[in-house]
């Protein structure tokens, strides 16, 4: 799926995300997977003190996980990378 298509799909606020799009949508903000304990996938930004934690349930995203995702995106102000 494209970048802007995903971001689109996760602003409409829908329950419907796929882990792997969320793992996408984060790598695209710059976020790289640092580490993974359990089913806890945490993700950590070089420009930022803040981590993410994503859980891979059945094949689906925690919604208030994506909902923090775009809260420290929008916080920061952080734009998609065109490279990934």
């Amino acid at each position: 799926m494209q970048k802007q298509k995903l971001l689109k799909k996760l602003l409409s606020g829908s329950k419907n995300i796929r882990f792997n799009e969320i793992v996408n949508c984060a790598k695209a903000f710059g976020f790289r997977l640092n580490r993974v304990s359990g089913g806890h996938h945490i993700f950590d930004h070089p420009d930022i003190q803040e981590i993410i934690n994503l859980q891979n349930v059945n094949g689906k995203a925690k919604p208030y996980q994506v909902k923090q995702l775009l809260k420290i995106v929008e916080k920061h102000n952080l734009n998609m990378e065109e490279t990934r």
